[in-house]
C-alpha cells in the first residue's frame, strides 16, 4: 500500500482505486471496513482485472480529509487489498490540463490542405508582410489573449514556480473562453528576471491581440506591467491589479447607495498597499474620492516616511497621493471615523471593536483570501455591507466578472491599451446589473454566471475605448 497516496486535497468525495484478490476477499468486508472508518461508498466502477484480481474504483463521500486518513489506515490493514491510490475529482479534472487546441477547418482533402497549408497559405502571409494590420483579421490575433505568469505570487501559496503556476493560468484560459469566447492560452515564464520577462513578453506578442500579466509579484509587477504598455500595441492588464480594483469600484458603488454615502464625502482606509492596494486607490482617487488612507505592516503611510519605503516607486507614488491630512499609527488611528474599509492584506487584522469607531453604516470590503480581515458575521448587525473575496459569503469580490469582458470589449474594437476610463466604465456595468430592486445589503454585486455581466462590460468598454481614441477599429452597431 501506498503510504501517501498523490491527488487528494479534502474534497467532498474522493476515488479510491483498490486491487482486491477474488478468491480472499469479499466486496462486501471491504464496504464494511469503509463505512467504519467514516467513508459512504456512492459508486463503484469496473478499473481492470486479471486471472487472480479485481481492480475498482470506488467513489466515496467523506466528511474531511481526517476520514480519508482513517479510510487508508484500514484498508493497509487488509493484507489482500492494495490501495493503489486516492484522487479527488478536482484533481480529476486536471489529467491532461484543462484546454485543448481545435481546428475551426476541418482538413478532408488536398485542396483543404492547400488552403490551410501549402501552397495557398503563401498569399495570406504575404497579403499580411505587406499590410502587418492584416494579420488581426487573418490570424488568431483578433481573438486571442496570453496569460502570463512568472509563478512568483499564486493565488495565496506565494512563489511557488512556473511549473506550478500552469494550473491556474490554464484555469484562467478557460474561464476566458467561457464567459465571453475569447481563446487565451496559458504562458509559464521560467524567469523572475524583470527585463528578461518584458523581452519575452515582446517577443512573443504578436500572436496575441492582448496580454493577461498573472500572479506576478510586488513591485515587479508594476514595472513589467507599464513598460509593456508602453512598449506593445496591444492591451495589457495585470489583472491582480486591476481586475480586483474593477470589481471592487464596482461593489462600491452598490454599497454606497445602501449607505447613503457618496465616494466624494467618504473616508477610505486601504489595508495592504501591494500591487492591488495601490490599484484599487487609484481608482477611486479617479473616480473621485477625496480621502484615502493607506496601511502597511508598519502602520500608516505618510509623506513624512518617504526614506522608510526604499526602492518601493509606488510606495512612494501612494504616499504623495494620499492621506492628505497626515495622519499617523496603527490601522486602528486609521479606522476611527472611516466609512469604508478596504481590506487585502491578511486576515483577522481587524476586530469588532475597530468596526465600532467607524462612521454610521460602515462599508467594510475584507477581501483577503482565505481568511478575510474580520469575518462577516462578526460585524453584520453594525456594518450597512460587507464583502469579501470568498464564494462561501455573500458579495464576493471575483475578478471573474471583469476580465472577460473588458478583454472582449477591447479585442473587438481593436484598443490599443486598457487605459483608466475603460476600467471605470467596466467597473460601473458591473455595478448596474444589479437593479435597484434588487439591491440589498447581501447582494451589492452580480454572480459570475450572470449571463449579462461580458455583453454590459463589453458595450461600456468599447464605448469609453472610442470616447478616448483608443479604438482602432469600429464595431458595427456603434458606428
Amino acid at each position: 500500500m501506498d503510504s501517501n497516496p498523490t491527488g487528494y486535497l479534502g474534497g467532498k468525495n474522493v476515488i479510491l482505486r483498490l486491487e482486491m484478490s477474488t478468491d480472499r476477499i469479499k466486496f462486501g468486508e471491504v464496504a464494511t471496513m469503509i463505512a467504519k472508518a467514516g467513508g459512504n461508498i456512492v459508486g463503484m466502477d469496473f478499473a481492470g482485472s486479471s486471472k487472480d484480481t479485481i481492480t475498482r474504483d470506488l467513489t466515496v463521500n467523506v466528511e474531511d480529509a481526517g476520514d480519508v486518513d482513517k479510510i487508508i489506515e484500514v484498508i493497509g490493514q487488509m493484507s489482500d487489498v492494495r490501495l493503489v491510490h486516492v484522487s479527488d475529482r478536482t484533481f480529476l479534472l486536471h489529467l491532461g490540463g484543462k484546454l485543448s487546441m481545435v481546428p475551426k477547418t476541418p482538413i478532408q482533402n488536398r485542396d483543404d490542405l492547400s488552403r490551410v497549408y501549402t501552397p495557398d497559405v503563401a498569399r495570406v502571409c504575404m497579403a499580411i508582410h505587406e499590410d502587418p494590420e492584416k494579420a488581426f483579421n487573418l490570424t488568431i490575433k483578433r481573438n486571442t489573449v496570453a496569460v502570463v505568469s512568472d509563478g512568483s505570487a499564486v493565488l495565496g501559496l506565494g512563489n511557488i514556480g512556473a511549473r506550478a503556476a500552469m494550473p491556474v493560468m490554464e484555469g484562467k484560459a478557460v474561464l476566458f473562453k467561457q464567459f465571453a469566447n475569447v481563446d487565451a492560452f496559458p504562458i509559464c515564464l521560467e524567469t523572475q528576471d524583470t527585463e528578461e520577462i518584458i523581452r519575452t513578453v515582446k517577443d512573443i506578442a504578436t500572436a496575441f491581440g492582448g496580454i493577461n500579466l498573472e500572479d506576478i509579484s510586488s513591485p515587479r509587477c508594476f514595472e513589467i506591467e507599464e513598460r509593456l504598455r508602453e512598449e506593445l500595441d496591444i492591451p495589457v492588464f495585470h489583472d491582480d491589479q486591476h481586475g480586483t480594483a474593477v470589481v471592487m469600484y464596482a461593489g462600491l458603488i452598490n454599497a454606497l447607495k445602501l449607505a447613503g454615502k457618496t465616494l466624494k464625502d467618504v473616508k477610505i482606509v486601504v489595508a495592504g498597499v501591494g500591487a492591488a492596494g495601490i490599484a484599487c486607490s487609484k481608482i477611486l482617487l479617479a473616480a473621485g474620492v477625496k480621502e484615502i488612507v493607506g496601511i502597511d505592516r508598519t502602520g500608516i503611510l505618510s509623506k513624512d516616511r518617504m526614506d522608510q519605503f526604499g526602492n518601493n516607486p509606488m510606495k512612494q507614488w501612494f504616499a504623495e497621493n494620499t492621506n492628505q491630512r497626515g495622519i499617523n499609527g496603527s490601522i486602528k488611528d486609521a479606522l476611527k471615523g472611516a466609512d469604508v474599509f478596504i481590506g487585502l492584506s491578511s486576515g483577522g487584522i481587524i476586530s469588532r471593536e475597530d468596526v465600532l469607531t467607524m462612521a454610521p453604516n460602515p462599508i467594510v470590503f475584507a477581501m483577503a483570501n482565505p481568511t478575510p480581515e474580520i469575518a462577516p458575521e462578526q460585524i453584520e448587525d453594525i456594518a450597512a455591507v460587507v464583502a469579501t473575496g470568498r464564494s462561501d459569503y455573500p458579495n464576493q469580490i471575483n475578478n471573474v466578472l471583469c476580465f472577460p469582458g473588458i478583454f472582449r470589449g477591447a479585442l473587438d474594437c481593436r484598443a490599443s491599451t486598457i487605459n483608466e476610463e475603460m476600467k471605470l466604465a467596466s467597473a460601473e456595468a458591473i455595478a448596474s446589473i444589479v437593479g435597484e430592486d434588487e439591491l440589498n445589503k447581501h447582494y451589492i454585486i452580480p454572480s459570475v454566471f450572470n449571463k449579462r455581466v461580458v455583453e454590459v462590460v463589453r458595450d461600456r468598454v468599447i464605448r469609453a475605448a472610442i470616447e478616448t481614441g483608443v479604438a482602432r477599429k469600429i464595431p458595427r452597431e456603434y458606428r
